[in-house]
């Protein structure tokens, strides 16, 4: 790919970084004794490390740089002393230090909330409290500042190739982890507190952003391959890739993805800075600029207020699976998680290491000569893989999970045709029925039903002249329209929030399914084993009666969401009144379904009433149609597209 051919950097650490990390530190030649440092049973002796600290000359403020080279003899024999102990001495010395990094909470215990930034929690109070300020201090030098080491961020952002981070930082880090845990269980004892730790999270919505099968041997094979040849990758890079792949392959799942994201990161943002014609945004920032990070490289703008161009390079499905994965409140948002210690990295699931290594693949041959890989690339197992990446659309947008909601609703309503009616209860409520009321809403029905299917895109509509939208035809029309593909990327506000009333919607109305099901099946058990009361049994008619209507009055609503869903864009055309009033005929809707929930709750039972609520609403339901004032009605004259400017 030419846009990242003829690259002549070897390092993303900038000038200043790099002489920080890999030179600074090694400027003292001074011997540390390492008993003076950690005792023969392996407790970390905190001054011998808080001492060689520095502050400005206000005390306010901590000296990075004279703290960093200070430090450095400490590293040193910290490192040799690491070096010395065979794997079974160091677990012996030092293992069960490092049982407090199970991702407790300790803001649980003495904080209400815990920060989100690593360089916020570091400075808390109740950090301080715990570990006390000094060792806090030196975690500050180590991993909490642009201003000092920085290694983590350098790490985790995919700055810092193997080669760039000097082995006994590594070592030093080991040891303060240890001997954090000693600080802790110091503090725990003192002030008999049992520690607690939160649970794990699960990765949410992983199945829907599996689209790629699973990672097989060909697959590894051409990872493998292409990482050689791809200008994705920075040469000194190619050693996380390596082990990314190695590590996939002994089942360590949690550790491929994360070196992967990592490196992901790093190459996307050498695609950013070439497209966007801004280098300087490739390496490290110093500590008054920010740092270039997935957030920025995925952005719609630049700092600037300018397009960024990655997205339109990329294009939409590789995006939407970038966003999907990462960013997406309701997606899996592996990067936050991994990076906040929130997931069991033992039972890391391997479909999504699967999915992102095979991303991965596709992301790297874009990147790669045609004449190098073209056998390769001619293999029909890649192309399908291929195929499938460019087919890709979001699938944890709030859109999408809408149009999961209105099908999954759609399932629950079907199961009210099959549930049992006993034949005597049937004939009763039908005597009971009120036929004034019933037969208005049934005329509404058809009135409204044959308005919506007017406006079915791409289709034609069947719809009968005195029953409206025969039944059969509900669920294959619902799922036509929810396989429609929504603009979702960079999503503006409004569009947003009309989704959200949506969704809203159909919860209650999934809700209302669900008890309607449930009350059904209970009052026909109690129906025929005659344990029914008299008034439980006039208020089992009373439902059956009221069933039969509001089946295909909620089936009306759903088509009503999908159709909305379908040209949700249009809204952006409405001028600001009439965004209004199509919110408040949105919130409208709302207020019914949650009404209709709290009415077929089995506590209150609320038929008639429910047959009353659904007449009013068909009512405003029909008034606002006749205005031409839904999405629908203005999509013909809408673009339909997401707005870019």
């Amino acid at each position: 790919m030419e846009i990242l051919t003829g690259d002549p950097i070897t390092t993303y650490l900038s000038p200043l970084v790099h002489d920080l990390i890999c030179n600074l530190g090694f400027e003292l030649r001074e011997k540390c004794d390492i008993s003076s440092i950690v005792t023969q049973n392996g407790e970390v002796l905190w001054k011998a490390i808080t001492d060689r600290v520095r502050y400005a000359e206000s005390g306010q403020s901590l000296d990075y740089r004279e703290s960093v080279r200070l430090l450095g003899p400490v590293c040193e024999a910290i490192h040799l002393h690491t070096l010395s102990l065979t794997r079974a001495q160091f677990e012996i010395k030092y293992s069960p230090w490092f049982q407090w990094t199970a991702y407790p909470e300790v803001f649980l215990l003495i904080g209400k909330e815990c920060p989100f930034l690593l360089r916020d929690l570091l400075a808390s109070a109740e950090l301080a409290q715990v570990f006390g300020h000094a060792a806090m201090d030196v975690l500050k030098v180590f991993i909490g500042s642009p201003c000092g080491l920085n290694l983590r961020n350098i790490l985790w952002h995919g700055f810092a190739a193997p080669q760039d981070i000097p082995p006994k930082y590594c070592s030093a880090m080991l040891l303060l982890t240890a001997g954090l845990g000693q600080l802790l269980k110091s503090y725990l004892h003192q002030t008999k507190v049992t520690l607690a730790h939160r649970p794990f999270v699960t990765l949410t919505n992983l199945e829907d952003v599996a689209v790629f099968p699973g990672v097989t041997y060909e697959v590894l094979s051409a990872v493998e391959n292409t990482m050689m040849n791809s200008a994705f990758i920075l040469k000194a890079m190619l050693p996380y890739w390596e082990m990314a792949v190695a590590k996939f392959k002994v089942h360590r799942f949690a550790d491929c993805t994360t070196l992967l994201l990592s490196q992901l990161e790093a190459g996307l943002r050498r695609v950013f800075a070439a497209v966007n014609k801004c280098p300087a945004r490739l390496l490290t920032a110093e500590s008054t600029i920010l740092y270039t990070t997935f957030d920025e490289i995925l952005a719609k703008h630049l700092n600037d207020g300018s397009i960024n161009q990655l997205p339109h390079f990329l294009g939409e499905p590789a995006m939407e699976f970038l966003w999907d994965f990462l960013s997406y409140q309701e997606g899996p948002r592996i990067r936050d998680r991994l990076s906040h210690g929130e997931i069991n990295l033992r039972e890391f699931p391997r479909e999504a290491a699967s999915q992102l290594l095979t991303f991965s693949l596709v992301l790297l041959l874009r990147f790669t000569e045609e004449d190098t890989l073209s056998e390769l690339k001619e293999e029909a197992g890649v192309q399908m893989l291929v195929s499938l990446a460019e087919g890709y659309r979001s699938r944890c947008h709030p859109a999408f999970q809408l149009q999961k909601q209105v099908l999954s609703c759609g399932e629950s309503l079907r199961m009210w045709d099959v549930l049992p009616f006993p034949e005597e209860p049937r004939q009763e409520a039908a005597r009971l029925e009120d036929n004034s009321e019933a037969h208005a809403c049934n005329t509404l029905i058809s009135k409204i039903l044959c308005e919506l299917c007017r406006h079915v895109p791409g289709s034609t509509c069947a719809v009968d002249g005195s029953d409206g939208l025969p039944p059969e035809r509900r669920p294959q029309l619902l799922k036509e329209l929810c396989s429609t593909r929504i603009p979702t990327l960079f999503c503006p506000r409004l569009v947003l929030e009309v989704v959200v009333l949506l969704r809203g919607i159909s919860s209650q109305c999934q809700r209302v399914s669900d008890q309607v099901t449930a009350s059904l099946q209970l009052r026909h058990r109690q129906w025929v084993e005659r344990r029914l009361r008299s008034r439980q049994r006039q208020n089992y008619l009373r439902m059956l009666n009221s069933v039969g209507l509001l089946s295909p009055g909620l089936y009306l609503i759903l088509l009503l969401l999908a159709l909305e869903l379908v040209s949700v864009h249009a809204v952006l055309g409405k001028s600001a009144p009439e965004r209004q009033q199509y919110l408040r005929f949105l919130k409208l809707i709302l207020q019914y379904t949650e009404n209709l929930a709290a009415y077929t709750n089995q506590e209150k039972n609320k038929w008639n009433e429910a047959i009353s609520l659904t007449h009013a609403v068909l009512l405003r339901i029909w008034t606002f149609s006749e205005k031409k004032q839904m999405l629908m009605h203005l999509a013909k004259n809408s673009t339909n597209q997401v707005d870019t400017s």
